[in-house]
């Protein structure tokens, strides 16, 4: 009996166990705090935050097991005191050990959620790709543990810190299909995409798989019972039909469709619900642009948000916009720029000399309310800095066609060629003014 008692209370010991939850847990949100800090709230981004915590406390969590292992396998002695299995022991080890593992990574996920949600997230929370980031941690931790129980040495911690270390360090994100291997390497994810569900449910399978593999094959070592061969052939093929399926998944993301976010007034400006906080600063950098197109084939009165892959364009008064990087600083004046460039006649500017496209420029500066550059005809500068807002347009509404094949030139400058004195309005003076003389000179015949 005090054999046994002895045994009870070594096993008490294993709640010590539970100091690696706040180690874990404050590596995990680091880990996760920054693939949070660059990323818009969106739902996707918070589980690759959690994919990024897993691979590096999965390492430190595999080290702690390692370590655990190694420092108690001397004390195996006093299990086969009792009529318990051999496997016993370690079996408890391993639960005590993925407990507390567990409680870190719900800790961080309900950092991760929370903060998500006080950003307003948008699109939804994959609920398999939290899981996926769960067993991903919890096979380090098997891995960890009887890799010490194989190798008791007080080295074995080290070299599997490093070895768990490499497997999450030495993959780059979308180069090989078995970078999806947990703990999976993801990009961050973009808008107008989802994580491709069929990664995720491949990523359960595997790590699932690969744990009870790990954990059966300890316990047929130890016991010595052939009737687990069954089960562990049955779990290293669920590892292995995973494995192919997450060779054939074909890319980690999909195209979705989202409900769109808009603000109506002065201009319908659109964006993804998870850049919200833009449209009033989208507004405000678009409506000057839109007032100087009004009367022209590129005038617009609504500007939407695309997906990268689809191209940026200025047709039917719709004007579209990539915003790729978020909210980071000059989104805003990057967007309109996307709509000047659009209205460039591709084809008739690279056919252009280089001359054209900088009175193009002049042209350009204006309409994005920038300071007009320096070009080498300063007599065309002048003249266009002279004129009035209202002039400007006017005489963009002239030479619009022009300016789109980047064919500006200084005939285009000159003041004949400005709407408020041109040959056209000359002649209809000098008609005017020699009628009325004539008809005076009519009634002496």
């Amino acid at each position: 009996m005090s054999d046994l008692g002895r045994v009870l209370r070594l096993d008490a010991r294993r709640t010590a166990l539970l100091v690696a939850v706040p180690v874990l847990t404050l590596v995990g949100t680091a880990a996760a705090g920054l693939s949070l800090h660059s990323t818009v709230p969106y739902w996707d981004n918070a589980v690759v935050a959690l994919v990024d915590a897993v691979r590096l406390a999965g390492p430190v969590g595999a080290a702690l097991a390692a370590w655990t292992a190694v420092r108690e396998r001397p004390l195996d002695y006093l299990r086969d005191l009792t009529a318990r299995s051999p496997a016993t022991g370690a079996l408890f080890d391993l639960l005590l050990l993925s407990a507390a593992a567990m409680v870190s990574y719900v800790t961080v996920t309900a950092m991760v959620v929370a903060v998500t949600l006080a950003q307003g997230g948008a699109g939804q929370l994959h609920i398999v790709g939290v899981a996926s980031g769960a067993g991903s941690l919890i096979l380090h931790v098997v891995a960890g543990y009887l890799a010490g129980r194989a190798v008791p040495h007080r080295a074995t911690a080290a070299l599997v810190l490093v070895a768990a270390s490499l497997w999450a360090a030495l993959r780059v994100p979308g180069t090989s299909w078995w970078t999806l291997l947990p703990p999976a390497a993801f990009d961050e994810i973009a808008l107008f995409t989802t994580l491709r569900p069929r990664v995720l449910a491949g990523q359960v399978v595997w790590t699932a798989g690969l744990t009870a593999a790990l954990v059966l094959g300890y316990v047929l070592r130890v016991t010595r019972r052939l009737w687990l061969v069954l089960p562990l052939l049955a779990a290293l093929a669920a590892t292995a039909v995973a494995t192919l399926d997450l060779r054939g998944s074909g890319g980690t993301v999909v195209p979705v469709r989202a409900e769109q976010v808009c603000r109506e007034w002065p201009l319908t400006v659109c964006v993804h619900p998870a850049l919200r906080e833009a449209l009033p600063v989208l507004t405000a950098a678009a409506t000057p642009l839109a007032a100087r197109l009004a009367g022209t084939p590129g005038a617009f009165t609504r500007v939407e948000q695309l997906p990268a892959w689809k191209p940026v364009t200025v047709a039917g008064g719709v004007a579209t916009v990539h915003l790729d990087e978020g909210l980071s600083p000059g989104y805003a004046t990057r967007a309109v720029r996307q709509i000047s460039r659009s209205l460039r006649d591709v084809h008739a500017c690279a056919a252009s000399p280089g001359s054209p496209d900088r009175y193009r420029s002049l042209v350009d500066a204006w309409l994005l309310g920038e300071e007009l550059p320096e070009v080498p005809d300063a007599r065309a500068a002048h003249a266009f800095a002279s004129w009035s807002e209202a002039r400007r347009r006017a005489w963009f509404r002239l030479n619009f066609d022009a300016y789109r094949a980047c064919a500006l030139g200084p005939a285009n400058f000159r003041r004949d060629a400005s709407p408020g004195v041109s040959k056209r309005a000359k002649r209809a003076a000098t008609d005017a003014n020699a009628k009325p003389r004539r008809q005076l000179r009519a009634p002496r015949g």
